[in-house]
């Protein structure tokens, strides 16, 4: 029974010594590795812009509404287009009509019909000039601008590439501080991009509806991971 007992013991201490070998082989083809975060950012002031104009009209018949609303949506189209945009960046964006209650809500007493229009790719020079021409041909409503940058992949691309130099940088610091040396990229992963609005006035054309640029910040962030000599 002693006998037994040995060699027991003996079996399950082999055991023990090949399980830790295995974690140890493991470990060590996996290889050191530092992960961090970079962030990087472009200010840019952007250079163009969109709005959208609507018309309204009212009318006691559903045809009538949509007919006269119609003719006022032409004209506010051919000012805008007047003003310089060109046709392929205007674009109705809705079309509606809706009946009119009475007071009491028991009658129909009137028709309102309503168009939407967008414009895109707006250069700022010229943003102001069209806003007023929208209106002063017939738009009731004005809704924008909403401010865009043209070259917005090329400066997301700059604002990469300092992330990535930024991440490069956290890690050196890290590799020195641990006595390590740092080695090639392991893994890189692109994080969320966004465009931030920035309280930093550029100049606009003369109008009477003055329209700023203001800057734009593209943030750009990257993990990254790297091998530790």
């Amino acid at each position: 029974m002693a006998g037994m007992k040995v060699l027991v013991t003996l079996a399950i201490a082999v055991a023990l010594l090949a399980g830790g070998a295995g974690a140890a082989t493991s470990a060590g083809s996996t290889g050191d590795t530092v992960t961090v975060t970079g962030n990087g950012a472009v200010d840019a002031v952007p250079d163009e812009a969109s709005f959208s104009f609507s018309v309204q009209t009212k009318a006691t018949t559903a045809t009538a509404a949509l007919a006269r609303n119609g003719a006022a949506t032409k004209a506010v189209i051919a000012a805008v287009e007047g003003a310089g945009v060109p046709e392929a960046n205007v674009q109705t964006a809705q079309v509606s009509l809706d009946p009119v209650q009475s007071s009491d809500g028991t009658s129909i007493v009137a028709y309102s019909a309503s168009d939407t229009i967008t414009v895109t790719k707006l250069a700022i020079a010229r943003a102001g000039s069209v806003v007023d021409a929208a209106v002063g041909a017939g738009a009731t409503d004005v809704s924008g601008p909403s401010l865009e940058l043209s070259d917005q992949d090329a400066l997301y691309a700059q604002a990469l590439k300092a992330a990535v130099a930024n991440a490069r940088s956290k890690a050196q610091v890290l590799a020195d501080a641990t006595g390590r040396s740092l080695g090639e990229v392991v893994s890189i992963v692109e994080g969320g991009n966004a465009v931030m609005p920035l309280p930093v006035a550029a100049g606009a054309a003369q109008s009477s509806t003055p329209i700023e640029a203001g800057t734009q910040e593209i943030d750009a962030t990257v993990t990254v991971a790297y091998a530790l000599g």
